[in-house]
């Protein structure tokens, strides 16, 4: 394992994409398991470009049932915001880890500690759902202080004004939400997600990496035609919600790997 990356979250993907290759996100919820943080080593092993943390909280109103399920059996074992970070502290880890989680842990954190813990813990980014555009600044600020980017979503129903502002002011990459609603698997892909990956490209640079539906191999390589990515969460969080181990949930993630390489050749 290499050492843990200090490249942003955006350099990182966007070396990736300019070779031709599409990136490939998958999410771990903190806790979930004794061994949750193998299981992140592992699937950057399979071929992930960067993990999101989902760091447990009470009132995941943008989760589905699946994360939802994850985030109760990662609380009901203890894990708390500090504990997640603590974990991850100490690993070496070759690629940015994102934390997806909701604003009131972050406030109630402490802007300036948690921007600290978790950039010690090889966060470069985050993903905070229920914090608007407009009143990211003061968390913006101090997570770029420890090298943390801050990552803005973008829905079918954004306007064209407001698509504009997202995507200069969002770090990393636009969160693509590929349909209204809460997460979850599903056996295709909105063809709004489509459309709005390309509003995304049309209006400047950042990464286009689409959310919301991915359920393997298939959905991903479909969801990337338009995109430069994908993020997997809840067919992989309940892979490991139905017992799978380490290694099972890894070799779905080298599967979708292949297939989007495949699809997608690198040069």
């Amino acid at each position: 394992m290499t050492a843990i990356t200090t490249v942003s979250l955006e350099a990182h993907l966007q070396e990736r994409i300019a070779g031709g290759g599409k990136v490939l996100l998958p999410y771990v919820t903190a806790g979930i398991t004794d061994d949750w943080v193998d299981l992140v080593e592992a699937i950057i092993d399979a071929g992930a470009d960067a993990v999101e943390i989902g760091i447990p909280f009470s009132d995941p109103a943008m989760d589905g049932t699946t994360i939802q399920e994850a985030s109760v059996v990662a609380l009901d074992r203890g894990i708390t915001p500090a504990g997640a970070l603590d974990q991850l502290r100490g690993r070496e880890y070759g690629v940015p880890l994102i934390a997806m989680t909701y604003y009131n842990l972050v406030y109630r954190y402490g802007h300036e500690r948690f921007a600290a813990d978790a950039a010690a813990a090889g966060v470069r980014a985050t993903i905070l759902p229920d914090l608007p555009m407009e009143q990211a600044g003061d968390w913006a600020a101090a997570g770029a202080e420890h090298g943390i980017e801050n990552i803005l979503l973008a829905a079918p129903v954004t306007s064209n004004e407001r698509l504009a502002q997202v995507v200069e002011k969002t770090a990393g990459f636009v969160y693509v939400v590929s349909t209204m609603g809460t997460t979850g698997e599903r056996s295709d892909v909105d063809d709004a997600a489509s459309i709005l990956a390309r509003r995304v490209k049309a209006v400047g640079s950042k990464p286009a990496v689409v959310g919301f539906g991915i359920s393997g191999p298939e959905t991903a390589v479909a969801a990337s035609k338009d995109s430069d990515g994908v993020i997997v969460a809840s067919a992989l969080m309940r892979k490991v919600l139905n017992g799978e181990s380490v290694d099972q949930a890894a070799s779905f993630v080298a599967e979708m790997r292949v297939a989007l390489d495949k699809a997608y050749p690198p040069s």
